[in-house]
């Protein structure tokens, strides 16, 4: 009988041998973790570029832009206006600013003629309080364009400009 016993026990000794216990599953778990891992990244960073690249446009920004179109033959000149810059050491400084205007449709360019007075008094005091170093780098004529755009449409009405022209812009 003692024989019979130690070949069960050698069976059960070789039993543990052929099936390692817990190794295989938490290698499997290990895996599905990398790959779950591995496709939020992917998900992630393919939603970001979609985003990023104008794919995730809104309503708002594809409706201005279809609307953009009918009004981009016509151009609203606005008069060159110098102004004086604040600087930090007192020395005189001016800016000389030459604009255009494209209203978002043809049919609202009278509109905008009319109101344009309103339009450069407000454009004034800002341009008035902008400082030399506001103006200073590549960066400024997109800052100064985009303020224009905004304080133009908040005098005349949201959507009324579709965009501001920079024609000069001169700082002495």
């Amino acid at each position: 009988m003692a024989e019979l016993q130690d070949v069960g026990a050698d069976e059960a000794e070789n039993a543990d041998e052929k099936k390692p216990v817990g190794k295989p599953a938490a290698v499997k778990k290990k895996w599905i973790v990398v790959g779950a891992a591995v496709g939020v990244l992917l998900l992630g960073g393919s939603g970001a570029a979609y985003a990023l690249m104008g794919g995730g446009k809104t309503q708002e920004a594809a409706e201005s832009h279809g609307s953009e179109g009918e009004g981009a033959d016509t151009f609203i000149d606005i008069p060159p206006m110098t102004v004086n810059l604040r600087s930090a050491d007192g020395t005189p400084r001016f800016l000389r600013v030459h604009l255009m205007l494209v209203p978002t449709s043809a049919d609202r360019q009278d509109e905008i003629t009319k109101k344009l007075p309103l339009v450069i008094d407000n454009y004034q005091p800002f341009l008035r309080e902008l400082r030399p170093e506001d103006l200073a780098g590549s960066a400024a004529a997109f800052r100064l364009k985009e303020e224009m755009l905004i304080r133009a449409n908040q005098q005349l009405g949201k959507g009324t400009v579709a965009d501001v022209l920079i024609q000069d812009l001169v700082q002495q």
